[in-house]
């Protein structure tokens, strides 16, 4: 799967008739096409630039309820988001991995505390299990001693989860290519085909693969789903085009709102759980929290206008909210900008009902037909797995023999533990491949040459992923490698530039690029992290 030509063959295939055609590699779009492709549709998958390359590889990284939305009275939202948190939990062992998080309260909180009590109260039931529990300032700082203790009240501690979102998305497209769906990056909808009755029933497609010349195909199909979160409007005007008024706007509107992240090192703010506290600014939410050997704290909560962009940057105004909460929640860590490791920011797309704080606009999602386009946008990374099934639904009429779509399937298949046989791990790292690979772990291991099971610096990655995935894992840039298959371009600092002499062999040989095309990427991509990841073009 995805071995060398794997590209050109699906790129001859494409004129075939399709019973469904999902336009987006997001999570929302590698969960439809799961659920599609299990229900026995011809499904085939386009996304315009990499597989998560959008919301879903710059997320907050956490697979939660969203204990926040109970204060906006999203109920409904928060019960689907708590039990789909626990199906991942059960199905997605060691990439969705649980996460003990302390909830501080402060003096300058604008809530009581029992008010938070009684809102976790209502979290835990629920999820159907009891987690929470009060702790009183002494006990908090046994629990985090960096807290800061002049105004820490006391707090509560319950459980969410985290995950490698960019994984996550892979993992669901894997098992989907595997059962038969086809999955197919770097192919940019360009146009809609449309039936003589005015209706969406296909889309014209360009490769943007740099050795592919700008080749061009049509692809038709019963059905066409909008799976694009962010630039789900883009598409919607395509499919509208004779529908809209000159100088008119789309109706519904979308609301692009960014969140973006400060990433420390381990050594600098060291954590061994998740803290929740308000921002004492503007009551908001804010987390700091271990993930794969760094500390991240997030997100903010901004307009980001009407332009959605595959690569946005944190703003200087973003950077000083996020530190202004760190140095107020940990005021012996004394952190700085020079402590800032790196940065991502991604955009989410929100129903725009006018709201003036962009926190308080609904997080669920929603569908539209327009023109025989269906699309689906909004929603959380939780919920992936119901928004495939409520967009599948609202297709079913349109698709042959009226699929039934079973919401009892499993969301990740789940191999069995003794798969990576005598291979010499220890028990994390076998955790860490079958989570993240599922039925592709034996093969990455048996391609590893002696001494590639070992951690790559600083990070928990091995090096027989970062082989694996330059051979294996549809890698077109650096960019893809580095940023979304292994994500040593968060994890590292300096987005793993200075490591980058001593990748080269193993990414030279997995991807067969020549000298020449692996300078042009290591160029590309070093531009691309000063541009969006690195703190340095704020500062200058």
């Amino acid at each position: 799967m995805w071995q060398p030509g794997w590209r050109d063959e699906i790129w001859a295939q494409l004129d075939q008739k399709w019973d469904l055609i999902v336009i987006g590699g997001g999570i929302t779009g590698a969960g439809i096409l799961r659920e599609a492709t299990r229900a026995g549709l011809k499904t085939l998958l386009v996304e315009g630039n990499d597989f998560s390359s959008g919301t879903s590889s710059r997320s907050s990284k956490l697979v939660h309820g969203g204990f926040r939305y109970l204060k906006n009275g999203q109920v409904k939202l928060t019960l689907i988001s708590v039990r789909e948190r626990e199906r991942l939990l059960r199905e997605g062992r060691g990439l969705v991995i649980p996460l003990g998080f302390l909830m501080a309260n402060f003096r300058t909180d604008r809530l009581p505390a029992w008010l938070f009590g009684v809102g976790l109260t209502v979290y835990d039931m629920l999820a159907l299990k009891w987690s929470h529990r009060y702790y009183d300032s002494p006990g908090i700082q046994e629990l985090c001693p960096q807290l800061n203790d002049r105004e820490l009240l006391g707090g509560y501690r319950y459980f969410d989860a985290e995950t490698d979102d960019a994984r996550l998305v892979l993992r669901v497209i894997r098992e989907a290519v595997r059962q038969g769906g086809l999955a197919l990056n770097y192919a940019r909808v360009e146009g809609m085909i449309f039936s003589q009755a005015g209706q969406v029933c296909g889309v014209q497609l360009r490769d943007l693969e740099p050795e592919a010349a700008g080749r061009t195909a049509e692809a038709r199909s019963r059905v066409v789903i909008n799976a694009t979160g962010a630039w789900a409007n883009e598409l919607r005007t395509l499919a509208l085009k004779n529908n809209i008024p000159r100088g008119g706007q789309l109706s519904p509107r979308l609301r692009h709102l960014r969140g973006s992240h400060l990433i420390f090192p381990e050594s600098k703010l060291p954590l061994n759980r998740a803290v929740c506290l308000w921002h004492p600014t503007d009551g908001r939410p804010v987390f700091a929290f271990p993930w794969e050997g760094v500390t991240i704290i997030g997100t903010t909560d901004v307009d980001h206008g009407c332009e959605a962009l595959t690569d946005p940057k944190i703003s200087l105004a973003e950077v000083e909210y996020l530190l202004a909460v760190a140095n107020y929640a940990f005021p012996c860590l004394n952190l700085a900008l020079d402590d800032v490791q790196g940065t991502f920011s991604g955009i989410r797309a929100v129903l725009d009902t006018g709201k003036a704080d962009p926190s308080k606009e609904s997080r669920e999602h929603v569908l539209w037909n327009e023109n025989g386009l269906i699309t689906v946008t909004g929603g959380k990374l939780t919920t992936f797995r119901v928004m495939a099934h409520d967009t599948l639904r609202a297709a079913r009429t349109l698709l042959p023999g009226r699929p039934v779509f079973n919401p009892h399937c499993t969301v990740l298949e789940t191999p069995p533990a003794d798969i990576l046989g005598e291979a010499p791990l220890g028990g994390a790292a076998r955790l860490r491949l079958l989570g993240r690979y599922g039925a592709d772990a034996p093969e990455l291991i048996a391609a590893a040459p002696t001494g590639e099971l070992q951690t790559i610096a600083s990070s928990p990655v091995l090096w027989a992923e970062l082989r694996w995935a330059a051979r294996a894992e549809g890698v077109i840039h650096l960019d893809d490698l580095l940023l979304r298959r292994v994500r040593l371009g968060l994890l590292l600092p300096q987005g793993g530039i200075p490591c980058l002499d001593s990748f080269r062999r193993v990414i030279q040989a997995g991807l067969e690029w020549n000298d020449l095309r692996w300078e042009q990427e290591v160029e590309n991509y070093s531009r691309l992290w000063e541009r969006s990841y690195s703190l340095h073009c704020l500062m200058t």
